[in-house]
């Protein structure tokens, strides 16, 4: 019996721990949707960002930063660089042309001087040859030279070992004047090789070019070409010969150094 009585104890014991003044407190939630609580925290992250932006630009406003006004400045600056870089395409077109023109000029300039370098070299030699046609005509020389050799000139040419020659025949008026004057030209080179004299003739026998030292003409005839030595040779004189067809004796002779 008194066991049973202590077990009844215990039980209401039990019971006022749980519902009574002593008991646990139970609290009561209400269950929320997720989407719900995302869209709360998105709602609150855009409130921050708005706010924390407009704090931004207040702050800038304050400090005397305006972003529309520098926009605009930045723009100027554009528009402003973009005409000075077209301004000096232009300059630098103008400044070419410019040099282009001067160089034009420069180059007209010297193709000038040399025209008028050659045309007082032709004026020159025209003159020498009025000089020796005038000469010519006189009664004296007809009779004792019809044929003569006229500024016969020799010079060391471009290539070491060659020469260049030139001069001018002149047949006097005569009886002779109704046909041409038909003949050869021939070349005798004195010259110095170690030490020892030599002599060398133009054209060589068998030459293939020896025509091109023939003679037609009838009143005058320049004659102008090269001949070669050996470069370590001196050339001491040269001695033009002019025959006339079928005939071995020399019709005219003149004698030059180079120079």
């Amino acid at each position: 019996m008194h066991h049973r009585h202590v077990a009844i104890s215990s039980r209401l014991l039990k019971l006022r721990r749980r519902f009574g003044i002593a008991a646990p407190r139970v609290s009561v939630r209400s269950e929320v949707a997720w989407y719900l609580r995302w869209a709360g925290l998105i709602l609150v992250l855009a409130c921050s960002a708005a706010l924390a932006a407009w704090m931004y630009d207040a702050g800038r406003r304050f400090a005397g930063f305006d972003r529309s006004e520098v926009e605009q400045e930045l723009a100027d600056a554009r528009r402003n660089l973009v005409a000075t870089r077209a301004e000096l395409e232009r300059l630098r077109a103008v400044a070419n042309a410019a040099d282009s023109r001067l160089s034009i000029e420069r180059t007209a300039q010297l193709k000038l001087a040399q025209q008028i370098r050659g045309l007082e070299q032709e004026t020159s030699r025209l003159r020498e040859e009025l000089a020796i046609f005038e000469s010519m005509l006189s009664a004296e020389s007809r009779a004792a030279n019809p044929l003569s050799i006229n500024r016969f000139k020799v010079a060391p040419d471009v290539l070491p070992g060659e020469y260049r020659y030139r001069l001018l025949l002149l047949l006097a008026p005569g009886k002779r004047r109704d046909r041409d004057f038909q003949g050869r030209l021939e070349l005798v080179v004195t010259l110095t090789e170690g030490g020892k004299n030599a002599m060398m003739t133009f054209p060589e026998a068998g030459d293939p070019s020896a025509s091109a030292f023939r003679l037609t003409f009838r009143h005058f005839h320049r004659f102008e070409g090269i001949f070669r030595v050996d470069p370590k040779a001196k050339v001491e004189s040269v001695q033009v010969r002019v025959y006339e067809a079928g005939s071995e004796q020399i019709k005219a002779a003149q004698t030059a150094s180079p120079g």
